[in-house]
């Protein structure tokens, strides 16, 4: 990378993690003796997706399998390219699998992003082992990879960075003197260093992306352009710096996430009290504050069974609706949908009866577990079955009028009334 290009690359681009000495969290997939770490310390070649939301390490685990592989490694992106880079990448590794027998690695970055007729065009190869495909997606693969391509890789899932995590990633940034902002006098507390920490949600990029944003935003030398020569280069980093870098995700968390909660936990009860208007400001508040509208979408996919029920079965199908509509289209658009969801809740009759009938019924479940289904009720595909007992006696509802007499619970629990 040339000096110039280096010197406006961002940060979350230059401290991206080279090996695994450098990477930093995902320990269940990736820690010592895993199954990834060690295909890609063994140079194994497999398909792969990566699976995750922004900023947990993705992308940089296809650079890491880039920097240790002696495969040939080639990678696009599904939002820039088409059809017609696939066939220029397949053409060329069928070159170099004919020449030198070296198999490619293709890795798609936002793999989702392609249509089915592109991945498609991408199956054959993989079958016949020219390519090894290596997918990164934050979608569900398996509504947005086409199954035949899923069924020939390995997906991995990768989580939200932990606190701890992100406060490590700022640390080596803050320290690092070729690619971070070692070379700069930044003071900032520990403090403030665990608050942006907390505020970047899980997510690395957001993180060292902040914190570029509040150091530049507290001094630029004049004359030098920014990771030139500033050396001399002198600034305190305070939370409101951090705040103010933030500013949309600190409307939603805050220390420990706690803000986070209290907001959904005021937009469930105002929801449940059928005040309307102020489920409406709740909903608001988070989403304009940066939360994902699928995990607000969730909620109130739980409220309309938990909180309506039986008294107004539609609720669920109007926020099943809603959650339907934020997969398909996101913020901000999806807003006015679960808009429309919440303020259904909000106005309809409610009935904790399923949610308490539920609770009940599963206490006994766990209670009573070691209870065998009643004969009648078990299927007999085999003779066998069927001379031991198995489906004797039972009533085909159908064929009878009107109503039919037979047990359905353990004898243990005959005439239990959940409801």
């Amino acid at each position: 990378m040339s000096k110039n290009l280096s010197q406006q690359t961002p940060l979350a681009d230059r401290m991206r993690p080279r090996n695994f000495d450098e990477f930093v969290g995902q320990e269940e997939i990736v820690g010592e003796g895993k199954l990834l770490r060690k295909l890609i310390e063994n140079d194994e070649h497999a398909s792969l997706v990566f699976w995750g939301p922004p900023g947990v390490g993705k992308t940089t685990l296809a650079h890491i399998i880039a920097n240790q592989t002696k495969a040939e490694f080639i990678q696009l992106s599904a939002v820039t390219s088409g059809k017609p880079d696939l066939k220029r990448v397949i053409a060329e590794a069928e070159t170099i699998l004919s020449d030198s027998g070296k198999r490619t690695i293709l890795f798609v970055d936002e793999i989702h992003r392609w249509s089915k007729a592109q991945q498609d065009a991408l199956l054959p190869c993989v079958e016949k082992g020219v390519l090894t495909l290596i997918g990164a997606t934050t979608e569900n693969p398996s509504f947005e990879i086409i199954g035949a391509l899923l069924s020939r890789s390995r997906v991995f899932i990768l989580k939200y960075l932990e606190t701890a995590d992100i406060v490590k990633l700022i640390k080596q940034a803050l320290k690092d003197k070729e690619r971070g902002l070692g070379c700069l006098d930044i003071k900032i507390d520990d403090d403030t260093v665990e608050l942006l920490a907390e505020l970047s949600g899980g997510d690395a990029r957001t993180a060292l992306n902040g914190l570029e944003l509040a150091f530049k935003s507290k001094f630029i030398p004049t004359g030098h352009p920014y990771a030139g020569k500033m050396q001399n280069a002198k600034c305190k980093i305070t939370n409101d710096d951090i705040k103010e870098a933030l500013q949309r995700t600190h409307l939603v968390f805050d220390k420990k996430g706690e803000h986070f909660y209290n907001l959904i936990s005021a937009l469930h009860k105002s929801m449940r009290g059928s005040d309307a208007n102020a489920s409406l400001y709740w909903l608001a508040r988070m989403l304009e504050g940066g939360a994902d509208p699928l995990y607000v979408a969730r909620r109130v996919l739980r409220f309309a069974s938990e909180d309506v029920g039986m008294a107004n079965s539609q609720a669920l199908v109007q926020a099943n609706a809603a959650y339907d509509a934020c997969h398909k289209i996101g913020m901000p658009e999806c807003s006015v949908h679960l808009a429309q969801a919440v303020v259904y809740c909000a106005l309809s009759k409610k009935s904790n009866q399923l949610y308490s009938a539920y609770g009940r019924a599963a206490k006994d479940a766990m209670d009573t577990s070691q209870l065998g289904v009643p004969l009648h009720l078990r299927n007999a595909p085999t003779n066998l079955m069927k001379n031991i007992g198995y489906s004797k006696g039972y009533k085909y509802n159908p064929d009878f009028d009107g109503d039919v007499h037979q047990d359905y619970l353990p004898k243990e629990l005959k005439g239990k009334n959940y409801l």
